[in-house]
């Protein structure tokens, strides 16, 4: 059937129906026993069609509800007049006058469950303008009258005469706080320990609480009391402003990390002097590390931006550097370049260690000796590889093991922590260089001869390119075919080493008279070890000899000139030579 059986459909209204007997949209309160919905609100109400029989549904006859005659509406809601009221017959229907029943009695339905016969009257029915007056209590209690309070809702009207609902009387506003319907957060409203939202005092608790929203949504009721916790406001405060305050601090790292310049001091310095020690392979970023420990930099990457800028930065070594505190990076850059900042310890090439010992002694500003005596007392600990001990007649065990270069050396440090770092810097390029795998293919027994050959040609070339020709001459002088010098090298340089001295004029009677081992006018082959410590070129030299047949030399001007014969009658050339130079 169509809505609420006011049309055709399948089935007719039941007597029992709540409806049965609907007054329709005529504006009318209901009576106060009116049956009310499941939400609380009281049914609605429409209009209400005679009912009529048709002839095809059953054999008997359909009765009309009561004798009240209803209202018939338009489709806008306006009521007809009573001559516009027709019901036209329609063919096969007729229209049944309303009849009472004395006596109830059931319906009787055909085969298809349709009802055959007529309705009895409902025994509970009430009266025409009171449809609803003798119908219960949807739970067996009384029911407020909702219609007749100042909160009741407005009567049901039909769609064409309603009115558009009031607006809602806006909440009274306050200086500082909004109520829970302008935004307010829950977390600072207080409330019942139940949590329902409700006062206890408003006189209406037990009320669903959906219902007292409506009721608030409609004006009705006051506005709820709530509790403000000024702490909950303080910690809330307190906690965003703490994460405002970290979030700026480090978004202003990380913007000067990456785009920002780092911090500098202005000037050359304060005038205080501060001595600094730059570690051997030290890069830009730690040499800035240093520098700023020390004070003189503000920065390392001030220094290191300072060092990519100058052309000559990447040429800062290691070492001693004399320079002032609260200098900018560009003036530490430029002072470190300068020699007068320069206060290393400089072992020269070819230098014997009587000499180192000396040079230490006076930068550690310790008594004369004291270096010579760790020295002597203390080798096997400074760190020498095991190819370079335990060797017969060798005078000093570190000869040949204090490389030649530049040290950072400086008051207060010890004489031992010194002499292992020239030893292991010896070490570290004596094995960068092979020479122990290639000692053999040179004719010599091992790398400790190999070094000797080195400062051997260190001390007798007078320049880097006489070196690789002296190594020649030592290298044809020890081959057992060798019958121009028998074996034996001859060099002045190894009886000077021998005596602690530096001659040129050494008599032949003096030399020959003397058999100790470092004498090479006495004895076949290599001196026990090595007569001094040998540079970068002369371990070259030693390691890459020429192939000329170089046998003698004579410095023909006594000091820098070096010249080179292959047989003993042009050896006898250059010493004539060298003695017209004296004026002989």
């Amino acid at each position: 059937m169509t809505e609420y059986g006011r049309g055709q459909g399948s089935e007719p209204w039941h007597p029992d129906d709540p409806l049965y007997g609907d007054g329709g949209w005529g504006g009318q309160q209901a009576a106060p026993q009116a049956q009310q919905s499941y939400g609380g609100r009281p049914q609605q109400q429409y209009p209400q069609q005679p009912q009529q029989q048709y002839g095809d549904w059953g054999t008997g006859d359909q009765h009309g509800y009561g004798d009240q005659a209803y209202p018939q509406y338009d489709e806008y809601g306006r009521p007809y007049a009573p001559q516009q009221i027709q019901h036209p017959q329609q063919p096969g229907h007729q229209q049944q006058p309303p009849q009472q029943h004395q006596q109830p009695q059931q319906p009787q339905y055909d085969q298809n469950g349709w009802p055959t016969g007529s309705y009895p009257q409902d025994p509970y029915a009430g009266g025409p303008q009171d449809p609803y007056a003798q119908q219960p209590a949807p739970y067996g209690g009384e029911q407020s009258d909702y219609y007749g309070t100042p909160e009741a809702y407005p009567p049901p009207e039909p769609p064409g005469r309603r009115r558009p609902e009031p607006e809602p009387e806006p909440e009274p506003q306050t200086d500082w706080d909004p109520g829970p319907g302008q935004g307010e957060h829950a977390f600072f409203a207080g409330g019942d320990d139940d949590g329902d939202g409700r006062d206890g005092d408003d006189g209406r608790d037990g009320e669903p609480g959906d219902r007292r929203g409506r009721g608030e949504r409609r004006g009705g009721g006051g506005k709820e009391k709530k509790r403000r916790s000024g702490l909950a406001c303080l910690v809330v405060v307190a906690v965003f402003g703490g994460g405002l305050a970290g979030v700026g601090y480090f978004g202003y790292q990380f913007y000067q990390d990456r785009f920002g310049s780092a911090p500098d001091f202005a000037g050359s310095g304060n005038g205080q002097q501060v001595t600094v020690t730059i570690p051997k392979g030290s890069g830009g970023y730690a040499i800035g590390q240093v520098l700023k420990k020390m004070g003189v930099v503000k920065s390392v990457d001030a220094f290191v931006a300072a060092q990519a800028a100058n052309p000559d930065g990447k040429s800062i070594q290691d070492g001693v550097y004399t320079l002032q505190k609260e200098m900018s990076a560009a003036s530490a850059v430029e002072l470190m370049l300068s020699p007068k900042s320069r206060d290393n310890l400089i072992i020269a090439e070819g230098k014997r260690n009587a000499a180192v010992y000396e040079l230490i002694d006076a930068r550690l500003e310790v008594a004369k000796g004291t270096t010579a005596k760790v020295a002597e007392t203390r080798w096997k600990s400074l760190g020498l590889p095991d190819w370079a001990v335990n060797h017969p007649d060798v005078k000093d065990p570190l000869e040949g093991f204090l490389f030649p270069s530049s040290y950072a050396v400086a008051k207060g440090q010890k004489p031992e922590d010194v002499l292992k770092q020239m030893v292991a810097r010896a070490t570290e390029k004596y094995e960068a260089l092979g020479f122990e795998t290639k000692a053999e293919s040179l004719g010599l027994e091992g790398p400790w001869e190999l070094v000797t050959v080195a400062s051997l040609v260190q001390a007798e070339g007078k320049t880097h390119d006489d070196f690789r020709k002296m190594s020649e001459v030592i290298y044809n002088r020890l081959k057992p075919t060798n019958t121009e010098t028998n074996q034996k090298l001859q060099f002045d340089s190894s009886f000077n080493y021998l005596k602690g001295q530096s001659e040129i004029d050494i008599s032949e009677s003096e030399i020959n008279s003397n058999t100790d081992p470092y004498n090479t006018y006495t004895n076949k082959g290599l001196p026990p070890g090595p007569i001094g410590n040998p540079g970068d070129d002369a371990i070259k030299a030693a390691l890459n000899p020429t192939s000329d047949g170089w046998i003698y030399f004579v410095a023909t001007d006594g000091m820098d000139k070096t010249e080179f014969a292959r047989n003993i009658e042009e050896h006898q050339k250059l010493v004539d030579k060298f003695n017209a130079s004296r004026g002989d």
